[in-house]
């Protein structure tokens, strides 16, 4: 039986290769590997490769120096703090903005306890992407700094997951968003994006402090802050920049987390052990499932299947035949010994639009569920209002073909309030703080070329404000 479920396994092309000459060589016939060898050039001699006669040895044998012993690899470190501390490479920060964070952690232990307890299972994953990249190795730390490495975080601001991009950022930077599946809480599709990202800003200012503000504040607003203190004669470093509270305390915030990781006992902080090796696995889903029935079968609570999956943020997985599952390890057998065995439907849920006659309680009755059975699957709040034209999942009936059309992500609901004008403030290492005017971006005079539509504009572009700073960190 074809397992609809491959694991991957991230072989290199070199052995892929290998392999497949291996497979070829091992299906041809005796006859033709006679004549193959028979064709094979034989080696040309030594001295017809070299272009200079060869060097006589040594008059003196004892003088020629032995060959110098292998040194074998040192042993990779057990732990994964002591990998992340052996590649730190950001500038160091210090001052009262610093001293005030690390205050802050040492004295919620019990926050930094859950943190790394979260962070345990994506922390390999997420170091082999930045060692990868030969980023510093501070950047894997700063999923704590955005969602306290929680993929399932969510703002106000309608950031999502482990690296708090919001949903037009996410489209740029390629995630995914649609009524079955959203990219940016997808912890392998989100991590590569955010550094993705992170790299275009070290690249764009060519200091990792300020691609750091960038990243929380907008390229834009840096590019512009930059410009002021040139204009001005004044120094162009991170420090110096007049910028908000905010993105003000963002590298403080990343310098206190990386002091804490390098000398958790000098914050009175135990950091629990997290072994320096791989905790997930993926397997490709070829048909859809649903959730709870994913998680039966890897044999795990639906509450740990949806935090490694939380990208699958409906009770079906939707596939094309390239989605990915997140599990364990340890459960990738479980999970195929038990798909194999299963002779029941995948799917239990279909799709369905409310018209405009529909009744949201009877629509429900008509599916054997109550109205809060029904919201509570579709994941509308209680108080929320079913309207026509919304597409609900409701169970399928008589083992027939669920119906499961493609459908864009839901719109946002606009915010009602204000957003407020961005306040900037010159502070000091003492901690002192001024209030400035932010830098703006420049007017330009109204002209007949203005009547063109402008292009469309990717992060840092002429609004000055990249969308990721509308996040809130």
């Amino acid at each position: 039986m074809e397992c609809i479920f491959p694991v991957s396994r991230h072989w290199s092309l070199a052995t892929f290769a290998a392999a497949a000459l291996v497979a070829a060589c091992a299906q041809m016939p005796p006859e033709k590997q006679d004549e193959l060898a028979k064709a094979e050039p034989t080696a040309a001699p030594t001295h017809a490769l070299r272009e200079h006669p060869p060097v006589p040895p040594a008059e003196n044998p004892a003088q020629t120096p032995p060959p110098a012993p292998a040194v074998a690899a040192p042993p990779p470190p057990p732990n994964i703090w002591d990998r992340i501390r052996a590649g730190y490479r950001l500038p160091n920060l210090d001052g009262v903005l610093v001293e005030r964070q690390e205050q802050w952690y040492s004295s919620n232990p019990d926050y930094v306890a859950r943190m790394v307890e979260r962070s345990s299972l994506f922390l390999y994953f997420v170091v082999e992407e930045v060692e990868r990249r030969r980023m510093p190795t501070e950047i894997a730390l700063l999923p704590m700094i955005e969602s306290a490495y929680n993929p399932q975080a969510y703002s106000r601001s309608h950031a999502s997951g482990m690296w708090q991009f919001i949903p037009s950022t996410g489209k740029i930077y390629g995630l995914r968003q649609n009524y079955w599946y959203d990219g940016r809480r997808d912890v392998l599709a989100a991590t590569s994006a955010a550094l993705d990202y992170l790299e275009k800003l070290h690249n764009q200012f060519g200091d990792w402090t300020l691609a750091l503000a960038a990243y929380n504040w907008g390229e834009g607003a840096v590019s512009r802050a930059v410009a002021r203190n040139q204009a001005r004669g004044l120094p162009t470093d991170y420090e110096s920049l007049a910028m908000p509270l905010e993105t003000r305390n963002y590298v403080p915030k990343l310098q206190a987390v990386k002091n804490i990781v390098a000398n958790p006992g000098r914050f009175g902080i135990t950091l629990a052990d997290v072994p320096n090796q791989p905790y997930f696995a993926t397997v490709t889903a070829r048909r859809h499932i649903d959730v709870q029935l994913a998680a039966s079968l890897a044999e795990m609570s639906l509450e740990d299947f949806r935090f490694l999956n939380p990208a699958h943020n409906k009770p079906v997985i939707k596939t094309d035949g390239s989605e990915t599952i997140v599990l364990p390890i340890e459960k990738v057998a479980v999970f195929q010994n038990n798909l194999e065995t299963h002779s029941r439907p995948l799917v239990s849920w279909q799709a369905y639009t409310m018209k405009r006659s529909d009744q949201p309680e009877k629509i429900a009755s008509t599916h054997g569920m109550t109205l809060v059975q029904l919201k509570e699957a579709n994941g509308i709040p209680v108080n929320k209002k079913i309207v026509a034209g919304q597409t609900l999942l409701v169970p399928l009936r008589d083992n027939a073909d669920p119906h499961l059309p493609d459908l864009p992500a839901p719109m946002l609901a606009a915010s009602r309030a204000k957003p407020k004008r961005a306040k900037c403030y010159q502070v000091s290492n003492s901690g002192a703080k001024k209030q400035v005017a932010c830098a703006t971006a420049p007017t330009k005079k109204k002209s007949v070329a203005a009547a063109t539509p402008p292009a469309r504009q990717g992060p840092g572009g002429s609004s000055g404000v990249s969308v990721r700073a509308l996040t809130g960190g």
